[in-house]
């Protein structure tokens, strides 16, 4: 399902937006899983009948470690044991994000992942976002996560990022000169600044209209529940 930062308007009907932003970074298992999730849960918030509102998605960037070094990457084993306590329970990790991930559909292949600073990343997510790009922000973020958790590639590298870019339609030059300059980081970074200042402080987090969160990746039924609540709290608040 393309849940992109594009919304769907019936002419001559005025209908109220719920606009949900996600934050998430490329490398967490957790956002990719709650992707699916989501995904779902709006398919079923939706599949029976119209329920009177637009849902506008925006991927938000969030990075789990902002501390990376820039252009360089490394195995996420090491920086998983790193982190977490040694490589017996990096190893326990992947396998249960590995093994949760295939219950929704994703083949996570980690033994290959390079963690990497993701700030190019997210750059390459907003200007997906921007008026007029080849490609929406949602076949992008599903781009890079599908280039991390299966493909192994190193997301914190401009020609790589260019790479990904050009497999879903856009101009591999105009991307590349992109990511090489400046435009966007301004934007990114007060976008980060954002989510400090609002208390995100864990991926993914569903941020809706601006004021009720739901953190981690919840199941379907629970996305489903919580958009239908929402709608109907978008059609009430135009009454």
């Amino acid at each position: 399902m393309d849940t992109s930062n594009k919304t769907i308007t019936c002419v001559g009907v005025d209908r109220p937006t719920v606009t949900i932003d996600i934050f998430s970074d490329v490398v967490c298992p957790w956002c990719y899983i709650g992707k699916r999730r989501f995904e779902a849960g709006l398919a079923d918030a939706t599949a029976d009948d119209d329920l009177g509102v637009d849902f506008k998605i925006v991927f938000k960037p969030y990075q789990l470690d902002p501390t990376a070094a820039p252009g360089v990457a490394g195995p996420v084993i090491d920086a998983y044991a790193k982190k977490f306590g040694g490589p017996e329970k990096a190893d326990q990790i992947i396998s249960h994000v590995t093994r949760t991930a295939a219950e929704e559909g994703l083949e996570f292949h980690m033994e290959r992942s390079l963690r990497a600073n993701t700030l190019l990343a997210h750059r390459l997510i907003w200007w997906a976002a921007q008026p007029d790009t080849p490609v929406t922000q949602d076949e992008m973020k599903e781009r890079l996560l599908h280039a991390y958790f299966m493909d192994g590639t190193h997301v914190g590298d401009a020609a790589a990022l260019a790479d990904c870019a050009a497999d879903i339609g856009a101009d591999h030059d105009e991307v590349l000169s992109f990511l090489e300059g400046s435009c966007g980081t301004a934007e990114v970074a007060a976008e980060l600044e954002h989510a400090r200042d609002n208390g995100i402080t864990a991926v993914p987090t569903y941020v809706f209209d601006g004021q009720w969160a739901v953190p981690g990746a919840q199941d379907a039924a629970t996305f489903t529940k919580v958009l239908r609540r929402m709608a109907e709290r978008a059609l009430a608040n135009t009454e």
